[in-house]
């Protein structure tokens, strides 16, 4: 079993797709083609996780946050990204790195958060542009049921909580074929005039080759009119951090030690207490103040997130509470839930892997401390 045929359940867990630009996901170090012997999932790479995976037999570490973040123009270990690379790079250890492709998705960090906390009807903070396209194509009558379902089967028409949409109008198309054409209705140097559909679906833009195929297998006609636009529509479904409601309303303080003890904070550093209960709380695990004004928007009681800087806090402007949970606090429970998704999946779905040992590092990265 190699360490390559773990990508797609990895992608499925986090696709590369839902990655912010910045960021750097994926497989970071190592040789994909190397067998693979065991899965370390942790949320620093560092050297001493990579010394947990030598004594462990892994050589794979499934990080949350990638340990290379930006390029590097030499390796000599002299610091500690340096030093882990060169570790793992010794030791045969791939690391594969999933960040924000995971904060993005509907299931992962903030969902996690949420639940935590046991917040209910929840959905994404701040939607993800520029993610939808388009097509729009265009066939006869007998080839529109064929040709519309393989395009739902390559994963357009989903909106939200729908599946298999798409519109439909009827038209005149007209052609005339040259010397080298062999059209499906009609002969060369005749104008044909025919009936058609229009079929319109969207997509996300990573699935826009596959999309592409499923158009070219199942058309009919020799060449095939098609466009694709880039649409400016958020995707509900996929973005960062969330928002929802706790069952039952909270004073500000109370709320607040709960917080503490649910995600098991050092401190909390927060903006002016509100008088006013907390029911609805937005969430945004790692750093989040760019997302402040999304929560405020929200009619957020309360914004919980880390990284705050002095200025941030006025931003509150006593219509919310802001609180800076730390960084690695917001993310706590992230590695669990990556672990338990690898059982679960290489249970159910992919027993091959079976043999594979799939182990939750007991290092602690969190380079933050408390008196």
């Amino acid at each position: 079993m190699k360490v390559k045929e773990l990508f797609p359940i990895l992608e499925e867990l986090a696709p590369l797709a839902y990655a912010e630009e910045f960021d750097n996901v994926g497989l970071l170090v190592g040789n994909q083609e190397q067998e693979l012997t065991g899965i370390l999932v942790c949320h620093d790479a560092l050297e001493a996780v990579i010394d947990e995976a030598i004594a462990k037999e892994c050589n794979l570490v499934v990080c949350f946050h990638p340990i290379l973040f930006s390029g590097l123009k030499k390796i000599t270990g002299k610091n500690y990204v340096e030093r882990a690379v060169l570790k793992a790079i010794k030791n045969d250890i791939a690391i594969y790195a999933v960040h924000t492709a995971l904060d993005n998705h509907p299931n992962g960090v903030n969902k996690i958060f949420c639940d935590a906390l046991g917040l209910i009807n929840t959905k994404v903070l701040v939607p993800k542009q520029n993610f939808i396209q388009k097509l729009v194509t265009y066939t006869i009558p007998e080839n529109e049921v064929q040709l519309r379902n393989a395009l739902f089967n390559a994963g357009a028409g989903k909106i939200g909580n729908y599946e298999n949409c798409s519109f439909n109008s009827q038209g005149i198309g007209t052609y005339m074929g040259n010397e080298n054409s062999n059209p499906e209705i009609g002969e060369r140097f005749e104008f044909i005039e025919a009936k058609e559909i229009k079929i319109e679906v969207t997509f996300e833009k990573q699935l826009q080759s596959k999309i592409l195929k499923a158009l070219f297998s199942n058309h009919v006609y020799e060449e095939i009119a098609y466009e694709i636009y880039h649409m400016q529509n958020e995707h509900q479904n996929i973005g960062l951090g969330m928002i929802g409601e706790l069952e039952t309303a909270m004073n500000a303080k109370d709320f607040l030690h709960f917080v503490k003890e649910k995600m098991q904070c050092g401190n909390i550093r927060h903006s002016q207490l509100v008088e006013k209960p907390i029911k609805k709380v937005a969430v945004l695990g790692g750093s989040g103040s760019f997302a402040i004004k999304n929560a405020i928007l929200a009619n957020a009681d309360v914004f919980l997130t880390a990284d705050l800087k002095y200025h941030n806090y006025y931003e509150a402007e006593n219509q919310l509470v802001l609180a800076d949970i730390g960084h690695f606090e917001s993310e706590r429970y992230t590695k669990n839930y990556i672990v338990d998704f690898l059982k679960e999946k290489i249970t159910n779905f992919a027993p091959a892997f079976s043999i594979v040992k799939i182990v939750l590092s007991e290092e602690n990265t969190n380079p933050v401390k408390y008196l």
